[in-house]
């Protein structure tokens, strides 16, 4: 790429998110009346599930926060972040400490997950307002909460586990790889504890590494305590968006360290391998799912093209990119940038599908749910600037 082909890119960008995907989710969610984001929308933008998943409240917490503070933008982002923030300290939290999943529009609980995602995300809110706002307090409770949470990882409680722990213990992927995602938000706004933080990376690093299979060049999504379960759907299982999504995680880490070889090489590797098992040569894009023994997939939606995975394809191999130079890795990140806004843009009504049959066309219209809501494609968007950025000041 050269200059001017960088510059051009960075105007798609800056443009896509400025003017199409933030002033989406900032006219149509904000729920002027009880507080927080109306997030079930429909392809026009308009209200079709007035429920609140607490996760997407602070996910947008943390867009709203990093665009204020890293884009020096209008204080309307910080005041909009601050409006999404109380509604999660005084609707989200449970008595015993932990958090629901969902609540009604008012704040009344309904869902509350074994899963500890909700809680992940409030932490880099917390973090992310603390460092935007200048205010301690919140990075505080933001680390008070963490703390919370490495308790109930290491001392957890039977209904938390999806499996009877006496007949078949297994370990999920997602959680140490949204923990090091955690961490190194919480540590960008708290550098008075990097240190620990930085060991608590450490772990789970190392915990990552017990999920990557080298006979089949793979990380494996679940795993036993001896291994890998391959005579199970569970244990054969690979979510190559996952995957890819934490290799950028790990050359963040390695960027953070000064360019540590280790993390590089292991964030490299996992991209490499998963590239490779997600990436559908018939009609492009990358698979939801693939069993490693190439079995037939226990997921109906397996092949079907979501929006996240390639909002994560695209940080991971632009950063590769970025770290390696190998031309490689830019073909790859044109590839999937090109797939991308070729089929999940709406030029109709704006920001994204997000989910596509196959073969690119849309199986469903719905711009916002449970699942989906305006983190995932402000947050590529956000790294492909800072990315970019960095690369055109080396040319």
């Amino acid at each position: 790429m050269n200059k001017k082909q960088i510059s051009k890119r960075l105007e798609f960008y800056r443009h896509s998110l400025f003017e199409d995907i933030l002033p989406f989710w900032l006219h149509h969610s904000r729920d002027a009346e009880h507080g927080g984001f109306l997030v079930g929308l429909d392809r026009d933008g308009s209200i079709i599930e007035t429920d609140k998943p607490m996760w997407i409240q602070a996910r947008f917490v943390w867009v709203l926060s990093r665009i204020y503070s890293d884009f020096r933008m209008d204080s309307e982002y910080l005041r909009t972040a601050e409006d999404g923030l109380s509604f999660i300290l005084k609707h989200g939290f449970d008595n015993d400490g932990r958090m629901f999943y969902r609540v009604t529009r008012t704040g009344e609980p309904l869902v509350k997950r074994r899963y500890f995602f909700t809680e992940t995300f409030t932490i880099i809110a917390l973090a992310a307002f603390g460092r935007a706002s200048e205010n301690r307090e919140y990075v505080e409770k933001a680390y008070t909460l963490f703390l919370a949470l490495k308790g109930w990882i290491e001392n957890p409680l039977p209904q938390s586990s999806k499996f009877i722990r006496e007949t078949r213990e297994m370990k999920g992927f997602s959680l140490p790889m949204i923990l090091i995602a955690t961490v190194q938000e919480l540590r960008l706004a708290d550098t008075e504890r990097k240190d620990e933080y930085d060991d608590f990376i450490d772990g789970q690093i190392r915990e990552i590494q017990n999920f990557m299979n080298y006979e089949q060049k793979c990380l494996m999504e679940t795993i036993g305590p001896e291994g890998f379960l391959t005579n199970h759907f569970e244990g054969r299982i690979l979510n190559p968006g996952h995957a890819i999504e934490a290799s950028w995680f790990l050359l963040r880490e390695s960027n953070t360290r000064g360019g540590d070889p280790f993390i590089r090489d292991m964030g490299l590797l996992i991209l490499d391998w998963m590239w490779e098992w997600g990436w559908d040569r018939k009609y492009g894009g990358i698979f939801y799912f693939k069993d490693s023994q190439n079995q037939p997939s226990s997921e109906y939606w397996h092949d079907m093209k979501f929006w996240w995975p390639h909002n994560e394809a695209v940080i991971a191999t632009l950063m590769a990119y970025e770290i390696t130079g190998n031309k490689k890795y830019l073909k790859m990140y044109n590839k999937v940038h090109k797939w991308s806004h070729s089929h999940f843009p709406d030029k109709k009504y704006g920001e994204w599908f997000g989910y596509l049959h196959r073969d690119g066309t849309v199986s469903s219209e719905v711009k916002g749910n449970m699942f989906k809501g305006p983190f995932h494609i402000p947050r590529m968007q956000m790294y492909a600037i800072e990315i970019l950025e960095s690369i055109l000041k080396k040319r």
